[in-house]
C-alpha cells in the first residue's frame, strides 16, 4: 500500500504541474507529451520513482477507457456521414493499404516483428488531442473542422475496429462473431433509454446534477465499465466497449443536459484517469532503447508523415482547394498519439511487438504532436468562416 501510495502521489504531482508548466510558461507542447516526458523521468528507467503494480496498472487502463469513451462521445455524425464520411474512409482505407505495404517491407527486412501493430498503428489520428486546439484558435465549427473530425473519426474508430478483430484472444473469424455478438448486446443496451425516457426518469437525473446523488455520472460509469467488461467478455479488446459506450451516451443523453454530463465525465477522465494513462506510458516506455537506436524513432515519424498524412492532401484536393490549407490539414491528419500508445501498451504486454518499437512509435506519435501542429499553423491562416448552423460541428 505505501509504495502504491508514493507512486500514486508523483503520479498526480506530475499531472497537476504540467498544465501549470503549459499556462505560466505558453510552451507550444501538447500537454500528452509533458505527461509523457514526466513518466520517462520518474519511470524505473531513470528515478525509479514511479513503480507500476496492479493497482496503478488498473488505475491507467481505467483512464485509457475514458479516453476512448470521450473520443467516441464527440463523435458528430454529420462528421462521418455524407461527402465527409466518404472522404474520410477513403482517406483511412489508402492510409491503411499504404501502412501494409511499408510495414511489410520492414517485416521483411527484419526491421519490425508485429507486423499487423504497427501498420495499424501508423494509421492512427490523435482527434481528442487536437479537437481542443481546433475549439481554441475557432476553427471547430468550420468546414475545415468538420473535415477533419470526420477524418479523425476514422483514425480512432478504424484502428479501434481493427484492434477488436484482429488483436482478440481468439481467431479472427471468431472475434468477428463476436464483434457481431458485442454489436447486439450494445444495440440492445442502447435502446434502453428509450424505454426509460419519461418525465420522472428525467427529473431524477436532472436533481442529481446538483446533488450527491450525481446519478447521470454514475449510471454512465456503469454503462462504460459494463461495456469495458461486455467486450473483454467477448475476447475483444476492451477499449471498443469505451467507444461504444461514449456514442451511446451522445447518442441519447438530452441535448439541455449533454453539455453538463459532457463536462463531469470529462472532469473525471482530464482530472484524473487519463493523465494517469499517460504518466504510466511513459514510465513503461523503454526510453533506453531509443537512445540506442535513435533510427527507429526517425523512421517511424516519417512514416506516420507518409501513411497518414500523405494520403490526404491528393484526396482532399477538391474538398480543400488550397493547397497550403490542405497541407495543414494533412499535418494534422497524421498526427498521432493516444491511440499509438493504446496499441503498443496492448502488444507489447501480449508479447507480440518488440519494446524497441513500442518505444520507437510512442516517440514518434510523441514528436508528431510536438511539429505537425506547428508545422501546419506556419502553412497558412487558420479558417474561422463559421458553417451555417445546421451543418456546424458542435
Amino acid at each position: 500500500m505505501q509504495s502504491d501510495l508514493t507512486s500514486l502521489l508523483v503520479i498526480v504531482s506530475i499531472a497537476a504541474i504540467v498544465p501549470l508548466i503549459v499556462g505560466l510558461t505558453r510552451v507550444k507542447v501538447a500537454e500528452v507529451v509533458l505527461l509523457l516526458v514526466g513518466g520517462i523521468i520518474f519511470g524505473p528507467y531513470i528515478l525509479n520513482w514511479i513503480q507500476v503494480d496492479a493497482a496503478i496498472d488498473l488505475l491507467a487502463e481505467m483512464g485509457l477507457g475514458l479516453l476512448f469513451f470521450l473520443a467516441g462521445n464527440e463523435l458528430e455524425r454529420t462528421a462521418i456521414s455524407g461527402k465527409n464520411g466518404k472522404l474520410a474512409a477513403i482517406g483511412w482505407g489508402a492510409s491503411l493499404l499504404l501502412a501494409g505495404l511499408l510495414t511489410g517491407g520492414l517485416y521483411a527486412i527484419g526491421f519490425v516483428q508485429d507486423y499487423l501493430g504497427v501498420a495499424i498503428a501508423l494509421t492512427t489520428t490523435a482527434l481528442g488531442t487536437l479537437l481542443p486546439v481546433l475549439r481554441d484558435a475557432g476553427e471547430s465549427k468550420t468546414r475545415f473542422g468538420l473535415f477533419f473530425m470526420g477524418a479523425g473519426a476514422w483514425g480512432e474508430f478504424g484502428p479501434i475496429i481493427a484492434i477488436a478483430i484482429l488483436f482478440g484472444t481468439q481467431s479472427s473469424f471468431v472475434a468477428i462473431l463476436s464483434l457481431v455478438g458485442f454489436a447486439i448486446v450494445a444495440l440492445i443496451v442502447a435502446l434502453l433509454p428509450q424505454r426509460m425516457n419519461n418525465h420522472r426518469v428525467r427529473a431524477v437525473l436532472q436533481r442529481g446534477y446538483g446533488t450527491s446523488s450525481q446519478t447521470a455520472v454514475r449510471i454512465t460509469m456503469l454503462l462504460l465499465i459494463f461495456l469495458l467488461t461486455l467486450a473483454s467478455g467477448f475476447g475483444l479488446d476492451a477499449i471498443l466497449g469505451a467507444f461504444i459506450a461514449g456514442i451511446i451516451v451522445r447518442r441519447y443523453a438530452p441535448r439541455s443536459e449533454d453539455s453538463m454530463l459532457h463536462g463531469r465525465i470529462e472532469g473525471i477522465a482530464f482530472g484524473f484517469f487519463v493523465p494517469i494513462f499517460f504518466i504510466v506510458s511513459g514510465a513503461n516506455l523503454d526510453v533506453m532503447s531509443i537512445i540506442q537506436n535513435p533510427l527507429v524513432l526517425i523512421v517511424f515519424f516519417v512514416l506516420l508523415l507518409l501513411v497518414r498524412g500523405l494520403p490526404q492532401f491528393f484526396i482532399y484536393r477538391k474538398a480543400i482547394p488550397d493547397a497550403f490549407q490542405r497541407g495543414r490539414f494533412s499535418l494534422l491528419v497524421a498526427t498521432g498519439l493516444p491511440m499509438i500508445v493504446a496499441i503498443t501498451t496492448l502488444q507489447v504486454e501480449a508479447g507480440e511487438m518488440m519494446p524497441q518499437n513500442a518505444a520507437g512509435l510512442v516517440g514518434a506519435g510523441a514528436l508528431s504532436v510536438l511539429v505537425f501542429p506547428l508545422v501546419a499553423n506556419a502553412l497558412g491562416k487558420k479558417v474561422r468562416n463559421p458553417l451555417p448552423e445546421e451543418e456546424q460541428v458542435n
